[in-house]
């Protein structure tokens, strides 16, 4: 097996060294940050450091590569592996002669011109490979210039012929390869291909809308402003194989049309079914209207940006769509759904899309679709010019603006957008949307300037399972409500004055102090590492309730995260419970200490335990260590700008009481525990009565017959 320190030494002579830190190989293997840490302990062979950096160990990557594949640790694969090797490599190269737009360029146009000869093209002079070239880009369209533009040519062009290569056995095809490449165009510096370019989920939630999977086979699609050609290569993984369509791109980046073209050739689309052309004209005469066009509009600033502007190029682009195609298309939501002045140039405009049923579909979606651009808010349209017979007059209103674009999210949204489709763009009675409304479009028509969203909720949230029990939960609650009133007038421990009888220490008794770590060492304590809980693994239902930071510091109820039994046996095996009586503490974000004093939870990490031992002599007692600990840290709280409290919770100094003297404060703080906890209850219940039936009449779902205190 070829180690990843000869294969690069293959690649390029003297390569500089690649060192990377403890949180570098925890992402490069795909794990959490302290497993790293973990390996290096318990593996003797795990690489040493190669050297130190501001206190941090520097390791080889190649060794850690190396390493990672032979013991099959971690979550990555080996041929992720060796991609990022190679691919910082390629970082490694970028040089002020050698721009990352020169090496993004040659890099994709060899792995192009390996998949088009289906041969290795290292192993061969530059000169013998620009020969080959020429041969099979003789009118120079797609990858001649990109290999003529390498400098040092004799140098360069044969490492980066054997770094593409590489790649591309690493890859499981050529096309694979190609796009890792792309997906590495941020961090090496090659911006113009990225600033203007969705995110990936936002350009795999546009093909899932866009229905290419339903195409007709042989069927023609676009996508104007094709940028690095991110959408189209996602429409054509989208499309079922062999369905033999013909694509169309344009843009006025003569680069990026290039880039364009060897993308979708690597793809394995046949040049008589690719036209990728420079402009903004579709070559619509040649190839016939498109079934299906797909646009991300280009990015303007909101103080140039026209409204009007922007509909007329919708406007142009929907000119392309023949009877029964569709078009979808990305732009800036202030234009698209969000309110527009009344009866202005714009808003005229953008009603006329209402019009002979044009506009079938307009999501609002979160903001963040563009990397370089986090504040730019974006919708989308879909667009379908249908026969007239066939209008229903109907619109499909969608509200994702507050939502993550998860992948349950997208497939629920693409799920409700083909259903619209199937049903010829009318309401399906077997099928109501989840996530959206369907409304008249004269009702939008009638209404200039307002907000092209959702008004209401979607009706099939009337009947989830949360809202038809909602008037049996606030029952619950109400007779719960109840029950503890009845519990405070029949308890006289709470009737009754709560007494700690405190006075002033005599000052011939002065206290004797002491630590926690000091507890430690005399094992009156001992102490229990928090566990890293993945975010994903915590419910609100499961077999047993979790302990975060959160938690302890009261910003989140305790008992509102579980983890399931299976989860916990299987992914942390090594987890341990709390016993009843362990003290729970925490220093990030601030400090923080509970007891827990049924036992059977999970700690997360970075919380941890304190475990009294139940044979220390003096006996340590919980809850008064807790308290002690509380009193001494709120001295040493973290001040501002700060990255820790001043003191670490080992060090801080709390009186060591007499085994007396410990037992009276105990007593006052568990009566003082007994009354909150039933405040709690009380206060708990009513939050929860207020929040129940709040989200009830906030959604339509509920509302109160009587007014409380009357007979109305």
């Amino acid at each position: 097996m070829t180690t990843a320190r000869e294969t690069a030494s293959l690649i390029l002579p003297e390569l500089p060294a690649w060192r990377i830190t403890y949180s570098e190989i925890a992402a490069l293997a795909q794990v959490q940050r302290p497993v790293p840490t973990t390996w290096s302990r318990r593996h003797p062979d795990f690489p040493a450091p190669v050297a130190h950096e501001d206190g941090r160990p520097l390791f080889d990557a190649r060794t850690v590569v190396d390493w990672l594949t032979a013991t099959n640790h971690g979550n990555a694969d080996p041929r992720h592996l060796r991609a990022e090797l190679a691919l910082h490599t390629l970082s490694a190269w970028r040089t002020p002669s050698l721009s990352a737009s020169v090496l993004v360029g040659a890099l994709t146009a060899l792995i192009c011109l390996r998949q088009q000869l289906d041969t290795a093209v290292s192993g061969q002079s530059w000169t013998s490979v620009l020969d080959r070239a020429a041969g099979l880009d003789s009118e120079d369209t797609f990858l001649l210039s990109e290999l003529r533009a390498v400098p040092d040519p004799d140098r360069t062009g044969p490492a980066l012929a054997a770094l593409a290569d590489e790649l591309t056995e690493a890859a499981y095809t050529p096309a694979e390869a190609f796009n890792w490449v792309l997906e590495a165009r941020r961090r090496l510096g090659c911006h113009d291909l990225t600033a203007d370019e969705p995110t990936p989920a936002v350009v795999r939630a546009l093909a899932a809308l866009s229905g290419v999977d339903s195409l007709d086979e042989g069927s023609v699609i676009a996508t104007p402003h094709a940028g690095a050609g991110d959408l189209l290569a996602a429409l054509h993984t989208q499309a079922p194989e062999g369905s033999a369509h013909t694509y169309l791109a344009t843009d006025p980046d003569p680069a990026r049309v290039r880039l364009v073209r060897r993308r979708m050739l690597v793809r394995g689309v046949y040049e008589f079914q690719l036209d990728v052309i420079e402009g903004e004209d579709l070559s619509a005469d040649d190839w016939g209207y498109p079934n299906l066009l797909v646009c991300v509009l280009p990015y303007e600033a909101a103080e140039t940006r026209s409204p009007q502007v922007v509909l007329e190029r919708i406007q142009t682009l929907t000119d392309y769509l023949d009877t029964g195609s569709t078009a979808v298309v990305l732009g800036p939501a202030d234009v698209l759904v969000h309110p527009l002045p009344r009866h202005g140039k714009a808003d005229r405009l953008r009603r006329s899309f209402l019009q002979e049923s044009f506009l079938k579909v307009a999501i609002s979606l979160p903001d963040g679709a563009f990397a370089y651009r986090p504040g730019y808010r974006t919708a989308v349209w879909v667009l379908s010019r249908t026969p007239e017979a066939q209008r229903a007059g109907l619109v499909l209103l969608s509200d994702f603006s507050a939502q993550p674009l998860t992948e349950p999210v997208l497939d629920t949204l693409a799920e409700d957008i083909a259903i619209w489709r199937a049903s010829g763009w009318r309401k399906d009675l077997r099928h109501e949307p989840r996530n959206a409304v369907i409304v008249p479009a004269k009702g939008l028509d009638d209404r200039p300037g307002a907000a092209f969203t959702t008004q209401h909720r979607p009706s099939a949230t009337r009947y989830t399972r949360s809202v038809i029990e909602r008037p049996a939960r606030i029952s619950d609650l109400e007779q719960r409500l109840t029950e503890l009133h009845e519990q405070a007038r029949h308890r006289t421990d709470l009737r009754a004055a709560l007494g700690a009888q405190a006075v002033l220490r005599p000052e011939d008794q002065p206290v004797r102090r002491t630590t926690v770590r000091r507890l430690l060492a005399e094992r009156r304590l001992r102490r229990r590492p928090g566990h890293r809980i993945a975010a994903e693994h915590l419910t609100a239902e499961g077999h047993y309730p979790v302990l975060t930071p959160d938690e302890i510091l009261d910003a989140t109820r305790r008992g509102s995260r579980h983890i399931d039994r299976g989860v916990l046996l299987t992914a942390y095996e090594h987890a341990q419970f709390t016993e009843p009586g362990d003290i729970v503490v925490t220093a990030n974000p601030r400090f923080g200490v509970y007891v827990d004093e049924e036992g059977v939870s999970v700690v997360a990490a970075p919380a941890r335990i304190l475990r009294v031992h139940p044979d220390a002599d003096p006996p340590v007692r919980p809850r008064v260590l807790a308290a002690l600990l509380q009193a001494a840290a709120s001295e040493y709280a973290r001040t501002s700008g700060a990255v820790r409290a001043s003191r670490r919770i080992e060090d801080l100094l709390i009186p060591d009481l007499s085994r007396d003297e410990a037992e009276r404060f105990d007593a006052v703080l568990a009566e003082i525990e007994s009354r909150a906890a039933f405040l709690r209850e009380q206060s708990a219940a009513l939050d929860d009565l207020a929040r129940v039936t709040a989200a009830g009449i906030a959604d339509g779902t509920l509302t109160i017959q009587n007014l409380p205190g009357t007979n109305d």
